[in-house]
């Protein structure tokens, strides 16, 4: 005879007061800082993206120093368009953001690999990312170990 747990039968269709995620007030001053300090590394990625596309001879040349191949241009182009404008919708920002981190962690190993000393500008990048988001998305609050 099998026991039934009855936590995990599907409810009747109400939701539960505890398990709702509340929306949390953020001030609005709060919101346009992180709206501001979202725009920084989104700036960059965007203008980063734009001359990929350009492929002006700098960006041609800095790829070749860095071991990749230039049809890799376009594609990593549309990668960094992509992540950057789910980072921008509200609803998938934090989507956006771990791929942000994913992006830029790669890019920090690649001058890492070859001993750029650049590779602090994708890490601040990334903190930017999640200082932005932080600032606009009082829900993500709770989940950092600090202490008030």
């Amino acid at each position: 005879m099998a026991v039934v747990n009855d936590s995990l039968k599907p409810s009747s269709g109400r939701v539960n007061e505890t398990t709702r995620t509340q929306a949390v007030p953020v001030s609005k001053k709060m919101l346009w800082i992180g709206w501001i300090v979202s725009a920084l590394p989104v700036l960059l990625l965007l203008f980063s993206a734009v001359m990929k596309f350009a492929r002006p001879a700098a960006v041609v040349e800095g790829f070749t120093k860095f071991g990749y191949p230039q049809r890799l241009l376009l594609v990593l182009g549309i990668v960094e368009i992509t992540c950057t404008a789910i980072y921008l919708i509200p609803r998938t920002a934090m989507l956006g953001a771990i791929l942000l981190t994913g992006y830029l962690g790669g890019a920090t190993a690649t001058h890492v690999r070859i001993g750029d000393p650049a590779f602090v500008t994708p890490v601040i990048c990334g903190v930017l990312v999640w200082l932005g988001l932080l600032l606009r998305e009082p829900r993500l609050r709770p989940l950092l170990p600090l202490r008030s």
